[in-house]
């Protein structure tokens, strides 16, 4: 399957460049910071609803060393709409804090130290190290890459762990960042979860999910052990 999920993966990969040529991150930032912050309040919510919140806290808290000072009673109104506010307000104010006593305010840019910091694990560090310091690390998995691998035949995981390890190992690492971008970009476009539009889909003359009805999804891998248990409330992004 290696062979053929390589070839097919690079087919995919010149299809999505010509479709999205200018696929980027869609949460609004202006540097690293305002990345790291937006990425942690996405989990479980849009970009479009966290490009409403950002704002006004980047306003209010402009830099690590702002918002490590931050009281939650302030704080958590602010992201109220984003979900798990709560937690997420514990993540922020967190994070900051370890990247003012660790990294002197800075956002680091190894993976090692991402991952090392509340609220942050691959999926954040990876869209954090390929947006704004043009690192390829790996590949960023969230729930439109996960969909889409599976159904366009690049992974049969479910585990957003074991995908990006499949991806890494059919992509060339210089298109990681890029590849992901287009995939969600295209997931959030086209290939809806419900009902994708594969009448319209440029990938379907090689995705073997095109052609599904409406309400089918890709073919479920076989596995021993059954399904990937859900993501409980509150797991780092």
């Amino acid at each position: 399957m290696h062979g053929d999920a390589t070839a097919r993966a690079a087919r995919l990969a010149a299809l999505l460049a010509a479709q999205y040529p200018d696929a980027v991150v869609e949460l609004d930032h202006r540097n690293a910071f305002e990345l790291l912050c937006a990425t942690i309040l996405a989990a479980q919510s849009t970009d479009k609803m966290i490009n409403t919140l950002t704002p006004a806290l980047f306003a209010r808290y402009p830099d690590a060393h702002a918002l490590a000072a931050a009281d939650p009673a302030e704080l958590e109104p602010m992201i109220f709409k984003s979900g798990f506010y709560r937690m997420k307000a514990r993540s922020l104010i967190g994070m900051a804090r370890a990247l003012v006593e660790r990294h002197g305010g800075a956002v680091p840019d190894r993976m090692e130290d991402l991952v090392a910091l509340p609220g942050v694990a691959r999926k954040t560090a990876n869209v954090v190290l390929s947006s704004c310091f043009g690192k390829q690390e790996g590949v960023v998995v969230d729930t439109h890459v996960t969909r889409l691998a599976q159904r366009l035949g690049l992974s049969t995981q479910t585990d957003p762990v074991k995908i990006e390890q499949d991806l890494m190992e059919i992509l060339p690492r210089a298109s990681w960042g890029d590849v992901a971008h287009r995939l969600i970009w295209h997931g959030r476009r086209v290939c809806f979860a419900r009902a994708p539009a594969c009448e319209t889909c440029t990938l379907a003359p090689v995705c073997p999910s095109a052609g599904l009805p409406a309400s089918a999804e890709a073919p479920a891998p076989r596995r021993a052990g059954g399904g990937a248990k859900k993501a409980a409330a509150g797991r780092r992004a």
